[in-house]
Parts: structure tokens; C-alpha cells; sequence
């Protein structure tokens, strides 16, 4: 099996991918600097912008474990990183929706890793709220990763349909 060259393949949206990193950092800067820890800062009645710190993984999961989740969730983010670009790289030049899916994930996991790496934690300031509940708090790395997972999943069902449609045409 021949990789595909770089011309070939949809190398040209990993530019996305550090869009969403430098913005992913720029943002949980700016939260540190201009937030004081667990302090919310009401920008819409559903919408706070809270600093807070998860050492755990998505919704805090681990979180309260002695340490061991920073290097096992490292790990997890590494890998899925390369896994992304060379499936990123393996994606033919003339697909859109699914590499622009894979890059949003791929900035996002570069993201969260660059904070578990440098800090210990993944830095979140996104707090959506409606009468009294709270989802747990997010950033931009998140956001990404769930638009790209939500893009991916779109992806799927149009090429079951479409599969579905070839079968029923080809009977």
C-alpha cells in the first residue's frame, strides 16, 4: 500500500488544526490573566466565563485521582494526534468534510495536550448554565473536538444513506 503524496491528500487542512491550537491557547491565556480562580464573570444569564483547572479528563472524569491520569491521558492525546494526521494525510485531496472533521479534533487534542503537558491540567473557562445546572465547563479545545466529532458523525450517516441509496439502485 502507497501513502498518498502530499499534494494528493488533504494535508492542506491541518492549517485549521493550528488555527484552533493558537486560538485554544490565546483564549485559556487570556482566561488565567484576566480571571481569579472559580469566580464567575456573568457574560449572559446562561453564560459565565469561570476559570477552573481539570486534571481529569472530559467532564472532569479522574480528576480526583493521585496523578497518574496526567501521563495516562497524555499518552491517549499523543497517539490520537498522530493517528489524526495520518489519517488527515490518507484523506484524498477531494474530500472536504471529513479532513475539516479530523482537523478541528486534531487542534483540539493538541490543545488539551499542550496544557496537560506544561501545566498538569487542562485549563477551562466556558460555563454554560440554565436554572441552576451547570454543564461542566469547557474551552475552545473542547469545542472543537466536539464540532469535529459532531462533523465525523454526520459523515457516517450520509455515507450509510448513500451506501443504502447504491444498493437499492444497483437491485
Amino acid at each position: 500500500m502507497t501513502l498518498p503524496t502530499i499534494n494528493q491528500s488533504a494535508v492542506r487542512w491541518l492549517w485549521l488544526s493550528l488555527l484552533v491550537f493558537v486560538l485554544d491557547i490565546a483564549t485559556k491565556q487570556m482566561a488565567s490573566a484576566w480571571l481569579i480562580y472559580a469566580r464567575p464573570v456573568e457574560i449572559l444569564p446562561v453564560l459565565d466565563f469561570t476559570l477552573l483547572h481539570n486534571p481529569g479528563a472530559a467532564f472532569s472524569m479522574l480528576a480526583n485521582q493521585p496523578g497518574w491520569q496526567r501521563c495516562f491521558l497524555s499518552l491517549i492525546a499523543a497517539g490520537v494526534s498522530v493517528m489524526l494526521v495520518v489519517w488527515i494525510v490518507r484523506t484524498p485531496r477531494e474530500q472536504v468534510w471529513l479532513p475539516v472533521a479530523l482537523a478541528l479534533i486534531l487542534g483540539g487534542a493538541v490543545g488539551n495536550l499542550f496544557d496537560r503537558v506544561v501545566y498538569g491540567y487542562v485549563i477551562d473557562f466556558i460555563s454554560v448554565h440554565y436554572n441552576g445546572r451547570f454543564f461542566p465547563a469547557f474551552n475552545i479545545a473542547d469545542s472543537a473536538i466536539s464540532v469535529g466529532a459532531a462533523m465525523m458523525i454526520v459523515d457516517v450517516i450520509r455515507d450509510m444513506r448513500r451506501g443504502a441509496s447504491a444498493n437499492n439502485s444497483s437491485s
